[in-house]
């Protein structure tokens, strides 16, 4: 079967190291929207941090559709109609936030409207995700996040890179079974409702729109990204992927500072 949508991570994929989308990148991806196949954006980030990369690419209309906070939201982007969305709930919050801490590590929570943090020395990292994003930050203690939640879409433990790592290696194995865990950058591991994960939302979507599994190419470099590209047909692995991301994939390309997006997309679907 030929590829008739093509799910697209966003750092370290589609965008190079200076987070920018090359001109060879946008003008294939245009041209295989052109042809008829649906181009999904599919990232950790909410919608307003992907909304530079739809501008560019064109997908703004009803007919588009993208995939954020690593499958805890699918969205048509001219309608902002959700075909699937699964969040966290306060309890949920209570029971991530004492592990944070039992763990040693800085927490902070993704919603609709901002970043909430509960930790008065914001982190960096926390700092980062809102530039990288184009979120807002406020501040929330604990028990004004139990009292008066907020939607939580996930959540994000944050810290230094071999702090984290060593966090990582504590997670209870029940932690695991009641939440998506996954690491989309050295210093984020982020936990999502256990129905969430790029691949469960690219399925939905996949069947939304009537489409199989063989017509669909999934393209990533992390983590995050191995549960769409186990899904797709074609699941495709950056050069600079993980080796993770690499064993899991049927193809790998070049990488995000070599245009690999592009050179994939012309071999398979062009």
């Amino acid at each position: 079967m030929s590829i008739r949508l093509i799910a697209i991570d966003i750092d370290g994929t589609l965008v190079n190291s200076e987070r920018q989308l090359t001109e060879r990148v946008k003008n294939t991806l245009i041209a295989a929207r052109n042809k008829g196949v649906k181009i999904v954006l599919c990232t950790g980030r909410p919608l307003p941090g992907v909304q530079p990369e739809l501008e560019a690419l064109g997908l703004l209309s009803d007919q588009d559709y993208v995939i954020t906070y690593n499958g805890s939201l699918v969205q048509n982007v001219g309608t902002k109609a959700e075909i699937f969305s699964a969040h966290l709930t306060k309890d949920d919050y209570v029971d991530i936030q004492y592990m944070a801490q039992k763990l040693g590590v800085h927490l902070h929570v993704s919603s609709n409207d901002a970043i909430y943090t509960a930790n008065r020395d914001i982190s960096p990292y926390t700092v980062h995700e809102s530039w990288l994003v184009h979120m807002p930050i406020k501040y929330r203690t604990a028990d004004e996040m139990i009292s008066n939640p907020v939607e939580m879409i996930k959540m994000m433990m944050i810290d230094e890179p071999e702090i984290l790592d060593a966090a990582i290696a504590q997670l209870p194995a029940d932690f695991r079974e009641r939440y998506t865990v996954v690491k989309s950058a050295p210093f984020y591991l982020e936990v999502l409702h256990p129905g969430a994960s790029k691949g469960v939302a690219l399925a939905q979507l996949a069947s939304h729109l009537e489409l199989t599994a063989d017509e669909v190419m999934a393209i990533g470099d992390n983590e995050n990204d191995l549960t769409m590209i186990d899904y797709a047909g074609i699941g495709v692995a950056m050069a600079n992927a993980i080796d993770l991301v690499k064993e899991a994939a049927d193809v790998e390309t070049a990488s995000n500072d070599e245009d690999g997006v592009a050179l994939v997309v012309e071999q398979y679907v062009l």
